[in-house]
Protein backbone atom coordinates (compact mmCIF):
# COMPACT_ATOMS: atom_id res chain seq x y z
CA UNK A 1 0.00 0.00 0.00
CA UNK A 2 1.29 3.03 -0.77
CA UNK A 3 -0.52 5.27 1.14
CA UNK A 4 1.15 8.32 3.16
CA UNK A 5 -1.07 10.26 5.67
CA UNK A 6 -0.59 12.95 8.87
CA UNK A 7 -3.50 12.96 10.65
CA UNK A 8 -3.14 15.66 13.30
CA UNK A 9 -5.53 16.74 16.10
CA UNK A 10 -5.69 20.26 15.79
CA UNK A 11 -4.42 22.89 13.23
CA UNK A 12 -3.76 25.42 16.36
CA UNK A 13 -2.16 24.97 20.02
CA UNK A 14 -2.89 26.74 22.94
CA UNK A 15 -0.54 30.11 22.57
CA UNK A 16 0.73 29.24 19.19
CA UNK A 17 -0.16 29.86 15.53
CA UNK A 18 -2.05 28.59 13.09
CA UNK A 19 -0.06 24.77 12.39
CA UNK A 20 2.99 25.71 14.07
CA UNK A 21 3.01 23.11 16.48
CA UNK A 22 3.69 20.78 13.59
CA UNK A 23 5.61 22.66 11.36
CA UNK A 24 8.71 20.34 11.50
CA UNK A 25 5.98 17.45 11.00
CA UNK A 26 4.42 18.87 7.65
CA UNK A 27 7.92 19.79 6.20
CA UNK A 28 9.45 15.74 7.02
CA UNK A 29 5.77 15.27 5.64
CA UNK A 30 5.10 17.39 2.19
CA UNK A 31 8.80 17.21 0.94
CA UNK A 32 8.53 14.83 -1.68
CA UNK A 33 6.22 17.01 -3.55
CA UNK A 34 7.57 19.33 -6.18
CA UNK A 35 5.69 22.48 -5.51
CA UNK A 36 1.81 22.55 -5.04
CA UNK A 37 -0.78 21.84 -2.60
CA UNK A 38 -4.46 21.14 -3.05
CA UNK A 39 -6.41 22.65 -0.04
CA UNK A 40 -10.06 21.67 0.65
CA UNK A 41 -11.56 24.04 2.55
CA UNK A 42 -15.30 22.89 2.65
CA UNK A 43 -15.36 22.40 6.62
CA UNK A 44 -16.14 26.41 6.66
CA UNK A 45 -18.67 28.84 5.53
CA UNK A 46 -15.94 31.54 4.15
CA UNK A 47 -13.77 29.08 2.04
CA UNK A 48 -11.96 32.35 0.72
CA UNK A 49 -10.76 32.94 4.14
CA UNK A 50 -9.85 30.16 5.42
CA UNK A 51 -7.92 29.65 1.97
CA UNK A 52 -5.83 31.78 2.39
CA UNK A 53 -5.26 31.53 5.91
CA UNK A 54 -3.65 27.72 4.96
CA UNK A 55 -2.04 29.51 1.44
CA UNK A 56 -0.22 32.40 3.73
CA UNK A 57 1.44 29.31 5.94
CA UNK A 58 2.48 26.97 3.36
CA UNK A 59 3.86 29.87 1.46
CA UNK A 60 6.00 29.95 4.31
CA UNK A 61 7.17 26.69 4.09
CA UNK A 62 8.12 26.83 0.62
CA UNK A 63 4.60 25.63 -0.97
CA UNK A 64 1.87 26.89 -3.41
CA UNK A 65 -1.70 26.23 -2.39
CA UNK A 66 -4.22 25.41 -4.59
CA UNK A 67 -7.67 25.34 -3.26
CA UNK A 68 -10.44 22.93 -4.74
CA UNK A 69 -13.17 25.59 -4.52
CA UNK A 70 -11.78 27.86 -6.98
CA UNK A 71 -12.12 25.24 -9.42
CA UNK A 72 -14.38 24.30 -11.92
CA UNK A 73 -13.99 21.43 -12.02
CA UNK A 74 -13.27 19.99 -8.38
CA UNK A 75 -12.69 16.04 -10.39
CA UNK A 76 -9.90 16.78 -12.14
CA UNK A 77 -8.05 19.05 -9.39
CA UNK A 78 -7.72 16.15 -7.61
CA UNK A 79 -6.93 13.77 -10.47
CA UNK A 80 -3.91 16.58 -11.07
CA UNK A 81 -2.83 17.03 -7.30
CA UNK A 82 0.84 16.61 -5.97
CA UNK A 83 -0.57 16.62 -2.31
CA UNK A 84 -4.19 17.28 -0.77
CA UNK A 85 -4.49 19.14 2.60
CA UNK A 86 -7.98 19.39 4.49
CA UNK A 87 -8.10 20.97 8.16
CA UNK A 88 -10.07 21.31 10.09
CA UNK A 89 -13.95 22.70 11.04
CA UNK A 90 -17.12 21.34 10.65
CA UNK A 91 -17.09 17.77 9.91
CA UNK A 92 -20.63 17.61 9.01
CA UNK A 93 -20.43 20.34 6.33
CA UNK A 94 -16.70 18.89 5.09
CA UNK A 95 -18.37 15.37 4.28
CA UNK A 96 -21.79 16.30 2.24
CA UNK A 97 -19.40 18.58 0.54
CA UNK A 98 -17.03 16.39 -0.48
CA UNK A 99 -19.81 13.66 -1.44
CA UNK A 100 -21.87 16.42 -3.29
CA UNK A 101 -18.03 17.14 -5.32
CA UNK A 102 -17.94 13.60 -6.03
CA UNK A 103 -14.19 13.27 -4.08
CA UNK A 104 -14.60 11.12 -1.65
CA UNK A 105 -14.04 8.38 -3.95
CA UNK A 106 -11.37 10.28 -6.15
CA UNK A 107 -9.43 11.21 -3.35
CA UNK A 108 -9.43 7.32 -1.97
CA UNK A 109 -8.06 6.61 -5.32
CA UNK A 110 -5.15 9.42 -5.22
CA UNK A 111 -4.05 7.96 -2.12
CA UNK A 112 -4.23 4.38 -1.79
CA UNK A 113 -3.15 3.66 -5.02
CA UNK A 114 -1.19 6.82 -6.78
CA UNK A 115 0.34 7.46 -3.24
CA UNK A 116 0.17 10.99 -2.81
CA UNK A 117 0.47 12.70 0.66
CA UNK A 118 -2.46 13.34 2.59
CA UNK A 119 -2.77 15.41 5.80
CA UNK A 120 -5.61 16.13 7.45
CA UNK A 121 -6.14 17.85 10.94
CA UNK A 122 -9.74 17.69 12.92
CA UNK A 123 -12.26 17.27 10.88
CA UNK A 124 -10.08 16.36 7.90
CA UNK A 125 -8.56 13.82 10.09
CA UNK A 126 -12.31 12.49 10.75
CA UNK A 127 -13.26 12.11 7.19
CA UNK A 128 -9.95 10.24 6.51
CA UNK A 129 -11.08 7.50 8.71
CA UNK A 130 -13.92 4.75 8.14
CA UNK A 131 -16.52 7.20 9.63
CA UNK A 132 -16.96 10.19 10.75
CA UNK A 133 -19.67 8.89 13.78
CA UNK A 134 -16.56 9.68 16.44
CA UNK A 135 -16.33 13.39 15.64
CA UNK A 136 -17.28 16.20 18.15
CA UNK A 137 -19.06 18.15 15.89
CA UNK A 138 -22.30 19.19 15.83
CA UNK A 139 -24.65 17.97 12.95
CA UNK A 140 -24.87 21.66 11.21
CA UNK A 141 -25.96 19.51 7.75
CA UNK A 142 -27.66 16.80 6.74
CA UNK A 143 -24.82 14.24 5.27
CA UNK A 144 -25.85 11.75 2.60
CA UNK A 145 -24.26 8.74 4.89
CA UNK A 146 -21.21 9.01 8.02
CA UNK A 147 -19.29 6.65 5.78
CA UNK A 148 -16.10 8.57 5.59
CA UNK A 149 -12.65 8.32 2.55
CA UNK A 150 -11.37 4.87 4.48
CA UNK A 151 -7.95 5.99 4.28
CA UNK A 152 -7.43 3.95 7.91
CA UNK A 153 -9.16 1.41 9.20
CA UNK A 154 -10.33 2.44 12.58
CA UNK A 155 -11.78 5.93 13.53
CA UNK A 156 -10.26 8.53 15.07
CA UNK A 157 -11.44 11.46 17.49
CA UNK A 158 -9.49 14.48 17.50
CA UNK A 159 -8.81 16.80 20.35
CA UNK A 160 -9.36 14.12 22.82
CA UNK A 161 -10.07 15.02 26.68
CA UNK A 162 -9.59 13.36 29.53
CA UNK A 163 -11.90 13.91 32.46
CA UNK A 164 -11.27 16.52 34.74
CA UNK A 165 -11.75 15.41 38.59
CA UNK A 166 -11.90 19.01 39.77
CA UNK A 167 -15.03 20.00 37.68
CA UNK A 168 -18.03 20.05 38.09
CA UNK A 169 -19.76 19.47 34.87
CA UNK A 170 -21.84 16.30 35.09
CA UNK A 171 -22.74 15.76 31.17
CA UNK A 172 -21.05 12.90 29.16
CA UNK A 173 -16.97 12.70 29.21
CA UNK A 174 -15.34 11.83 25.84
CA UNK A 175 -14.55 8.14 27.04
CA UNK A 176 -18.10 7.47 27.82
CA UNK A 177 -19.50 8.52 24.62
CA UNK A 178 -16.61 6.33 22.70
CA UNK A 179 -17.83 3.36 25.06
CA UNK A 180 -21.56 4.00 24.13
CA UNK A 181 -20.26 3.84 20.00
CA UNK A 182 -18.87 0.40 21.23
CA UNK A 183 -21.95 -0.79 22.54
CA UNK A 184 -23.00 -0.68 18.79
CA UNK A 185 -21.66 -3.94 17.02
CA UNK A 186 -19.34 -4.06 14.12
CA UNK A 187 -17.57 -0.77 15.37
CA UNK A 188 -14.06 -0.48 15.11
CA UNK A 189 -11.26 0.58 17.29
CA UNK A 190 -11.09 4.75 17.89
CA UNK A 191 -8.24 6.17 18.87
CA UNK A 192 -8.26 9.66 20.75
CA UNK A 193 -5.59 11.96 19.56
CA UNK A 194 -5.03 14.64 22.42
CA UNK A 195 -4.54 18.46 21.57
CA UNK A 196 -0.48 18.43 19.96
CA UNK A 197 -0.56 15.37 18.80
CA UNK A 198 -0.64 13.51 15.46
CA UNK A 199 -0.44 10.25 13.58
CA UNK A 200 2.01 9.38 11.14
CA UNK A 201 1.23 6.46 8.42
CA UNK A 202 2.94 5.36 5.49
CA UNK A 203 2.06 1.99 3.85
CA UNK A 204 1.39 -0.28 6.89
CA UNK A 205 3.52 1.61 9.31
CA UNK A 206 1.99 4.67 11.73
CA UNK A 207 3.81 6.17 14.19
CA UNK A 208 1.91 8.43 16.73
CA UNK A 209 4.39 11.86 16.70
CA UNK A 210 3.99 15.20 18.56
CA UNK A 211 3.57 16.59 22.19
CA UNK A 212 0.98 14.57 23.81
CA UNK A 213 -0.17 10.86 24.41
CA UNK A 214 -3.26 9.34 22.12
CA UNK A 215 -5.34 6.75 23.89
CA UNK A 216 -6.91 3.66 22.20
CA UNK A 217 -10.46 3.19 23.04
CA UNK A 218 -11.39 -0.86 21.85
CA UNK A 219 -15.04 -2.68 22.13
CA UNK A 220 -14.59 -4.76 25.42
CA UNK A 221 -11.58 -3.68 26.78
CA UNK A 222 -9.83 -1.39 28.68
CA UNK A 223 -8.55 2.11 27.27
CA UNK A 224 -4.69 2.08 26.48
CA UNK A 225 -2.30 5.07 26.33
CA UNK A 226 0.46 5.52 24.16
CA UNK A 227 3.42 8.05 24.36
CA UNK A 228 4.32 10.01 21.12
CA UNK A 229 7.30 7.83 19.24
CA UNK A 230 5.40 4.76 19.85
CA UNK A 231 4.72 1.90 16.96
CA UNK A 232 0.87 1.41 16.36
CA UNK A 233 1.50 -0.32 13.25
CA UNK A 234 -0.44 -2.91 14.70
CA UNK A 235 -3.63 -0.95 13.69
CA UNK A 236 -2.61 -1.45 10.01
CA UNK A 237 -4.72 -3.78 8.52
CA UNK A 238 -5.52 -2.61 4.87
CA UNK A 239 -8.37 0.34 4.61
CA UNK A 240 -11.16 -1.90 3.42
Amino acid sequence: MKRRLLLVSNSTLHVGRYLQHCKQQIQDFFWKVRKRILFVPYVLHDRDTYTKTARDKFKTLGYEVDSVHETPDPVDAVRKAEGILIGGGNTFRLLKALYYNKLVTEIRKRVLEDGIPYMGSSAGTNVSTISINTTNDMPVVYTPTFAAIGLVPFNINPHNLDPDPSSKHMGETREQRIIQYHEEPDTPCVLGLREGSMLLVEGNNATLLGCTKARLFQRGTQTTGYEPGSDLSFLRTDAQ
